[in-house]
C-alpha cells in the first residue's frame, strides 16, 4: 500500500460514530448516509467541514435543504429516504442480525438486486476486502447479486460468510462471475453460461432463469472486455446481451447488470438501448452522487500517476419488463462500499457495488 493510501486508525472515530456523523450530515444537508460518507471521508471525518463543503458546493443553505419525510414501516417510525430503505444506518429498521430469508423483510413487495466487480485480481488484502464484500450483503440483504472478478479464492469466502446463498459461478478461467440467490426466496429454473466467441479475455454471458417472491425473472450478468483499446469487441459483446434481453420470454421480467466497461460514446454508437430496456441510474432520477461507479478521485485503492483521475460509469443495470404488463416497479438505486477499511485503509473494491431497488406490483 502507497503512503498515500496509509491510515492513521486513532483519528478515526467508531463504526458508530462514523453512522451517527453521517446521519447527522444527512439530516442537515436534506441528502442520504451515501453523500455523508463522500463528503466525511474526505474530510477526516469532521462534521463541520463535510457540511460547509457541501453547501458551499452546491450553493444551497441550509434553510433551503429539501426536508426528509417521515417514514413508517412496521410500526417503527424513522427519519429516511422516501423510499422506505435506509439501509446506510445501523438503527434502520430494514437492517436485520437474524438471516431468516423473506420471514424478517419488513418490505415484502420489494426486490433487491446488486452487482459489484469485487477486485479479485488485486492482492491488496484480498481476504479482508472480500470479508467486507461480504458484510455488506449481509446488511442490505439483497435478494440477488451479480459478481464480477470473482477467484476461487475470494469464491470460498463469499461461501463461508454468505451462508444464507446460493452461488451459481461461470468458473471458466483465472477469475470469473458468479450470481448469488436468496435461499428460500429465490428458485432456480436454468442455468446457462454463454462464451463470447471472440473475446481474447475469455469473457462470457452468465444466464440464469428463476423466481423471485414469485416474480418470473431472467438475471444476466457479464464483464465485458476491458480498457479502451478492445472497445469494437466490448460493443459486440454488449449487442449480443442485449439482444438477448429483447428476445427473453414475454413473461419474463430481465436484469442485465454488471462491470460492463462502458463509455457512454460506445452506447451511442450502438444506436443506445434497445426500445423498452431501462438503464436503473437514469430511469431512478440520475442521481449525480450515484453516477460514477470506477471513480479514482474519490476511491484511493489504485494508484493513479497521470495528471487528471478518471471517473466512469463502467458498472450499469438494465431492466426489461414482461409483457403485456410490467409487475415490478424501480425506485431507487444507490452506490455500495463507499467506506474504507479501517484495518487495512482501503475500499472493499476499486469499483462501488450497485444496488437497485425495485417494487412488485400487487395485482
Amino acid at each position: 500500500m502507497s503512503d498515500s493510501d496509509s491510515v492513521d486508525e486513532s483519528k478515526i472515530p467508531s463504526r458508530e460514530e462514523c453512522e451517527n456523523r453521517c446521519q447527522k450530515f444527512a439530516e442537515i444537508t436534506g441528502t442520504d448516509s451515501a453523500l455523508a460518507m463522500f463528503y466525511l471521508q474526505d474530510r477526516e471525518w469532521e462534521l463541520d467541514r463535510a457540511v460547509n463543503a457541501y453547501f458551499e458546493e452546491t450553493g444551497e443553505s441550509i434553510g433551503s435543504a429539501p426536508q426528509k419525510k417521515k417514514i413508517k414501516i412496521d410500526g417503527l417510525s424513522f427519519s429516511g429516504r422516501s423510499d422506505g430503505n435506509n439501509s446506510s444506518s445501523s438503527t434502520s429498521p430494514v437492517i436485520k442480525t437474524e438471516r431468516k430469508p423473506d420471514v424478517d423483510d419488513p418490505l415484502p413487495n420489494r426486490i433487491r438486486l446488486m452487482s459489484w466487480n469485487i477486485d479479485g485480481l488485486c492482492e491488496k488484502a484480498k481476504v479482508k476486502r472480500t470479508q467486507a464484500v461480504c458484510d455488506i450483503i449481509n446488511k442490505d440483504n439483497p435478494h440477488a447479486v451479480f459478481l464480477q472478478e470473482v477467484v476461487p479464492e475470494t469464491l470460498e469466502v463469499l461461501t463461508s460468510k454468505c451462508p444464507t446463498y446460493h452461488i451459481i459461478e461461470a468458473a471458466n478461467q483465472e477469475y470469473f462471475t458468479a450470481v448469488m440467490l436468496k435461499v428460500g426466496v429465490a428458485e432456480v429454473k436454468e442455468s446457462k453460461v454463454i462464451p463470447f466467441t471472440s473475446s481474447l479475455m475469455l469473457r462470457t454471458l452468465q444466464k440464469i432463469e428463476c423466481t423471485i417472491k414469485g416474480v418470473k425473472f431472467l438475471l444476466m450478468t457479464s464483464h465485458l472486455e476491458s480498457t479502451k483499446d478492445h472497445a469494437a469487441e466490448r460493443k459486440q459483446q454488449l449487442k449480443i446481451a442485449l439482444q438477448h434481453m429483447v428476445s427473453a420470454n414475454s413473461d419474463q421480467t430481465v436484469i442485465f447488470g454488471g462491470d460492463l466497461n462502458l463509455r457512454d460514446k460506445e452506447l451511442q454508437e450502438l444506436k443506445g438501448l434497445p426500445e423498452g430496456v431501462l438503464d436503473m441510474w437514469q430511469v431512478t432520477g440520475s442521481r449525480k452522487e450515484a453516477e460514477f461507479t470506477w471513480d479514482l478521485t474519490r476511491n484511493t485503492n489504485l494508484e493513479w500517476t497521470g495528471r487528471f483521475k478518471p471517473r466512469c460509469r463502467f458498472d450499469r443495470i438494465y431492466t426489461r419488463h414482461c409483457k403485456p404488463k410490467s409487475v415490478i416497479v424501480p425506485k431507487y438505486f444507490e452506490l455500495v462500499g463507499l467506506e474504507k477499511i479501517p484495518s487495512c485503509g482501503l475500499f472493499p473494491s476499486d469499483h462501488w457495488g450497485l444496488l437497485a431497488h425495485y417494487d412488485k406490483i400487487e395485482k
